[in-house]
């Protein structure tokens, strides 16, 4: 199963496009910053699912809840936009809340700086960056996980 990851899209549409057509995933995550972009890239893809969380500039009142946790392909995957984890001064209360849940993979945006890594206790971290110049690829196959950070074209 391939997903993409795009965070923080703020109207730059056409890398999303440009990157679900590339790539034809089975799921696309929107981690916030303009949920609308991706509810309208969306509508170029009726059967392509989308998840979506809002970010910080999508204003109160969306009923949308600020962090989910789902399952794809058995694999636990922890999604916040990343603002109420306060990730712009560190990762530490991110990472807590995913072990304490026991994902197996937290995704964050809101920094608009690209993150992808493995922790020693297996969790994967991603932070796709900023859809206008970078997104991220996660692979679920045989049970196994990888994540990468790819530029935007």
């Amino acid at each position: 199963m391939n997903i993409l990851v795009f965070s923080d899209s703020h109207r730059s549409l056409s890398g999303m496009y440009a990157a679900i057509d590339r790539h034809k995933p089975q799921q696309v995550i929107h981690l916030g910053d303009m949920m609308d972009d991706a509810e309208e890239v969306s509508q170029h893809y009726p059967k392509l699912p989308f998840c979506l969380v809002p970010g910080n500039c999508d204003g109160w009142g969306v009923a949308t809840p600020v962090k989910k946790q789902i399952t794809l392909e058995g694999k636990s995957i922890l999604l916040s936009h990343g603002h109420r984890w306060g990730v712009k001064s560190g990762y530490d209360t991110a990472i807590a809340d995913a072990r304490a849940v026991g994902a197996d993979i937290l995704l964050f945006g809101h920094t608009h700086r690209a993150v992808c890594e493995q922790l020693e206790d297996g969790l994967w971290m991603l932070n796709p960056g900023a859809s206008r110049s970078s997104y991220g690829l996660i692979t679920i196959e045989n049970n196994a996980i990888s994540c990468t950070v790819l530029p935007q074209q």
